[in-house]
């Protein structure tokens, strides 16, 4: 089905800026009926699930609406826009603390008053007595707290980035690893993740370790390198990396000898974590 004609035939929406697709966004996408579509709000901020890799994380089309060309708007501008782009439309959903139009001054207060229809409004999500925001996984994934990250969204953090050329002296003498460059996403605090890693198209992950951060112990560089666990694996193009756990934070070594050894007992740990984990 194109967009176009699912737009047109849509007759329930989700709305907010959705960046993460966590726990949190999931509750307001049940409301959703079958014939639904997700209204992602981009501020251009989003670096947990940039642009469109929220499609990933859900089977609903989604429709974009750029928040520098509907912020002048006021309440009724923008449930007029609405009813325009879904003919359709009878139920609208929305978080407890959605804010729109000009100023943010507009609340699901506002589309309950103007829409004809149904407003949903969905209350906070907690896990383990902490709401769930997208800024409190940001800040998980910057402190190394990956189990807590992947807590609230729900699946495990993933990054998606482009082949890039390494320093050169991994695969000859430490261990051969694909190096990616991911401008638009999170990085999390640097260090050492038990990690699974997707090459190109290849429909599954693979077991690896990965390391993120800054070559203390070499070039000094920055980098975002995963190893693979069970094997020798090609990349061509993209690699997809997602984090399982936080092995260690990242650490300057006096020695080539002592980095090897330090990545060995990094894959022990990647080993027996994702054998605990049967991933």
């Amino acid at each position: 089905m194109s967009t176009v004609t699912t737009l047109a035939n849509s007759t329930s929406i989700a709305i907010g800026g959705f960046d993460g697709m966590h726990i949190g966004h999931q509750e307001l996408f049940k409301q959703l009926d079958d014939s639904s579509v997700i209204v992602v709000i981009d501020a251009g901020f989003a670096n947990l699930t940039p642009h469109k890799i929220r499609k990933y994380h859900t089977d609903k089309e989604l429709h974009f609406y750029q928040l520098d060309a509907i912020r002048h708007l006021d309440a009724q501008g923008f449930v007029a826009l609405l009813k325009q782009d879904f003919p359709k439309l009878q139920k609208i959903v929305v978080g407890y603390d959605f804010h729109f139009g000009k100023d943010r001054k507009y609340s699901h207060k506002d589309l309950q008053d103007l829409f004809d229809g149904e407003v949903v409004v969905v209350d906070e999500v907690s896990h383990d007595g902490d709401s769930v925001h997208s800024h409190k996984i940001r800040h998980k994934l910057q402190i190394g707290d990956i189990k807590g990250a992947n807590e609230f969204l729900g699946y495990n953090y993933t990054i998606i980035g482009k082949k890039i050329t390494g320093q050169g002296i991994g695969a000859k003498e430490l261990v051969a690893t694909i190096n990616i460059e991911a401008k638009e996403f999170l990085i999390p605090k640097e260090g050492v993740y038990v990690t699974t890693t997707r090459v190109d198209d290849e429909e599954h992950f693979h077991p690896s370790v990965s390391f993120v951060g800054h070559r203390v112990s070499t070039d000094g560089s920055f980098a975002i390198e995963s190893h693979i666990l069970d094997g020798s694996v090609t990349c061509n193009d993209k690699t997809q990396i997602s984090f399982v756990a936080f092995i260690r934070d990242n650490k300057k070594f006096e020695s080539i000898h002592e980095l090897k050894e330090a990545i060995q007992k990094d894959i022990a740990v990647a080993n027996k974590e994702l054998k605990r984990l049967q991933l």
